[in-house]
C-alpha cells in the first residue's frame, strides 16, 4: 500500500512532463503467457521444493506509470517428498498492481522504451492439491508476492513485450485465521518467470499511450494575432466591396436621372443632346462596362444616319488643377471617339472631339459632380 501511494504521488509530480491523450475504457489492455519455477527460501532443499509453473496474465495500464493485472498460475508435480498423485499440485489467482519505473522517473516519450523495469506486487488466493498441505489444513490460503519485470518491447509499434520476472512469494496463512497475514521467511518462495505480452490497439491508432500535442502560450498568441489580422482584412474587403456597390448604385441612379432630364443637360452645355451622355469615374478617362451600352447606341445611330457627323464634348468636374481638368476632358472625348472608330468601325472623319474643361454656365453649380464627368454628343449635320 505504501509503494502504491508513493507511485501515485510520483506520477502526479511527473504529469507536466508526460501529457497523454485521453484513453477509453478498452484502451491499453494486454494479455500474455508466462512460465518458470518456484522454490522455497528456507526449509527443505531447493531441489525438493522446486516446482515449475505456467500462467496467464491479463492487464490494463491506466496511466503511463500505473496499471492493474490479474494472473492465474498452475504449479506442476516434481520429485519432492510431498508430491501428490495429481499432475497439477496447485493453482493460484493474483490481483497485481504494476508501476513502470522508467516512466515514473524519466517521463514518457511517446512510445515505450526498448528496455523497461516494471515493479509489481499484490495479493492472491491459492488452492493446493498436495497431500502434505491438505493434511496440515493448508489446502487453501492467502498468498502475496512482490517483484519486478525486466522487459524488452519490440514490434513495429512496440506492441510486443517479453520479460524476465523474479519475485518473492509468501504463503500468508490458512483461510479463516485471524493472523493469516504473516510475511514469514519460513513460508516464502523465490520464483523466476519468463513471459510475453501482447498490447491491443488503442483508440488513438497505436498500441500504447500517445502524447498530447501541446502548444506554448507564445505560439497560441501568434496564432490568435494571425486570426485577428485575417478577420480585419476580411472586414476591410467587405467594406470596400460595399463601398463599390454603393458607388455603382449611385452611378446607375445618376445615369437614370440624367436620361430622365435631357433638357437640363442641353441647357447647361449649350448643345443639343440627341443621345445620353457617357459618365466617367472620378479622375478617369476609361469607359466602364456599364457605359459601353451608351456608346453602342451612338454607333447604331451613326450607322443608321450615314450623313451624320458628331461632335463629342468632354467635361471634367471642378475639383483639382484647371490644366489637368482640361486634359482630362479632352481624353474623355477622345476615348469615346476611339471606341466608335476601333470597335464599331465608324469613319474617323465623321467624328470631331473637343475638351471643354470644367462645365461652366448658368446653373452649373447646382449640377451633381457625376453629371460634370461626362462626354456629350451633338449631330453637326442637323
Amino acid at each position: 500500500m505504501f509503494f502504491a501511494a508513493a507511485a501515485m504521488v510520483a506520477t502526479a509530480s511527473a504529469e507536466p512532463r508526460t501529457v497523454v491523450t485521453a484513453s477509453k475504457a478498452q484502451d491499453n489492455i494486454y494479455v500474455g503467457v508466462n512460465g518458470g519455477a518456484i522454490t522455497a527460501v528456507k526449509g527443505e532443499s531447493s531441489f525438493k521444493t522446486f516446482s515449475p509453473n505456467f500462467g496467464i496474465r491479463v492487464g490494463k495500464n491506466f496511466t503511463t506509470v500505473l496499471g492493474l493485472a490479474v494472473e492465474g498460475t498452475a504449479y506442476f508435480s516434481t520429485n519432492r517428498v510431498y508430491n501428490g498423485k495429481t499432475f497439477i499440485q496447485g493453482v493460484d489467482v493474483y490481483g497485481l498492481a504494476t508501476a513502470n519505473l522508467m516512466n515514473l522517473f524519466a517521463g514518457y516519450k511517446g512510445q515505450p522504451r526498448t528496455f523497461e523495469i516494471i515493479a509489481l506486487g499484490g495479493f492472491g488466493y491459492e488452492w493446493a492439491f498436495r497431500p502434505k498441505f491438505v493434511e496440515a489444513g493448508n489446502a487453501s490460503r492467502y498468498v502475496s508476492k512482490v517483484g519486478a519485470d525486466f522487459a524488452i518491447n519490440f514490434g513495429s509499434d512496440k506492441q510486443w513485450q517479453v520479460y524476465l520476472e523474479p519475485t518473492m512469494n509468501w504463503g500468508l496463512g490458512n483461510t479463516g485465521k485471524a493472523d493469516f497475514i504473516q510475511y514469514d521467511i519460513n513460508n516464502a518462495g523465490l520464483a523466476l518467470k519468463a513471459g510475453v505480452n501482447y498490447k491491443f490497439k488503442t483508440s488513438n491508432g497505436t498500441h500504447n499511450f500517445a502524447l498530447e500535442q501541446l502548444r506554448d502560450q507564445q505560439e497560441i498568441d501568434d496564432l490568435n494575432a494571425k486570426i485577428n489580422a485575417a478577420r480585419a482584412e476580411a472586414d476591410a474587403a467587405k467594406a470596400a466591396a460595399a463601398a463599390k456597390d454603393a458607388q455603382i448604385s449611385q452611378l446607375k441612379k445618376a445615369l437614370a436621372d440624367c436620361e430622365a432630364k435631357p433638357a437640363v443637360v442641353k441647357k447647361e452645355t449649350k448643345t443639343e443632346a440627341y443621345m445620353p451622355p457617357v459618365v466617367f469615374q472620378v479622375g478617369k478617362s476609361v469607359i466602364d462596362k456599364n457605359q459601353q451600352q451608351t456608346v453602342d447606341l451612338i454607333a447604331k445611330y451613326m450607322k443608321k444616319n450615314k450623313d451624320s457627323k458628331l461632335e463629342i464634348s468632354g467635361f471634367a468636374s471642378p475639383e483639382g488643377d484647371a490644366a489637368k481638368n482640361q486634359a482630362l476632358s479632352e481624353a474623355r472625348a477622345n476615348a469615346v471617339k476611339n471606341m466608335l472608330v476601333n470597335k464599331y468601325k465608324i469613319a474617323a472623319d465623321r467624328i470631331s472631339t473637343v475638351g471643354k474643361g470644367v462645365m461652366v454656365g448658368e446653373g452649373s453649380d447646382d449640377i451633381e459632380p457625376e453629371f460634370k464627368r461626362i462626354a456629350l454628343f451633338k449631330d453637326l449635320s442637323k
